[in-house]
């Protein structure tokens, strides 16, 4: 059984970002992953839940990376900032399906991962409350919100990297992402 659950998860991986999450039916999934629909539904309730677990797994990996660089960077705000903005940007772009499965499927996907959505972005948040703030002036703005934005700002550069037909090149992304945490924390 697990084995037929890594190959659905392998299979989904593929074809959501390819075909995407609305054209990918379980029909698709299954002759991907050699396996018959009723040997689908022995491994999952459905597209969504083998949807989130695909996100969930992307995210659990990213936030490792993240907490990684940040925890090796040089112990100042700025080389966390860089640190973190460029861990996470490299490895959501070194592999563009994980790119889009990320920043554009997860939406296409709609309120079955609203959930996922909500915990990736805490885990996110943490780790730049914890690591990032650095008591900033931030002019009377919540500092819990402007990170929020700071991570909604991020998210739309990786959506114009994934559907633009030319994309910004992955240094252009990152030295744009680090310029806005860098004002958004005062330095």
């Amino acid at each position: 059984m697990q084995e037929r659950r890594e190959r659905l998860i392998s299979a989904a991986y593929s074809l959501y970002a390819d075909l995407g999450f609305p054209d990918t039916t379980i029909e698709k999934l299954c002759a991907v992953a050699r396996i018959s629909n009723r040997a689908f539904y022995e491994c999952f309730t459905g597209r969504e839940e083998l949807m989130q677990v695909v996100y969930n797994r992307c995210v659990r990996d990213n936030l490792a990376v993240v907490s990684k660089a940040v925890e090796q960077a040089p112990n100042t705000l700025l080389g966390r900032i860089e640190a973190g903005v460029a861990a996470y940007i490299q490895f959501v772009t070194e592999e563009p399906r994980r790119a889009r499965i990320l920043h554009l499927e997860v939406r296409r996907a709609g309120d079955c991962l609203t959930s996922s959505r909500q915990a990736a972005v805490a885990g996110f948040t943490q780790i730049i409350e914890t690591n990032l703030i650095e008591a900033p002036d931030t002019d009377g703005a919540d500092p819990h919100l402007l990170v929020l934005g700071m991570i909604g700002a991020l998210q739309e550069l990786l959506i114009e990297w994934v559907l633009a037909d030319d994309p910004p090149s992955v240094d252009q992304v990152v030295k744009t992402a680090v310029h806005i945490y860098r004002r958004s924390l005062g330095n």
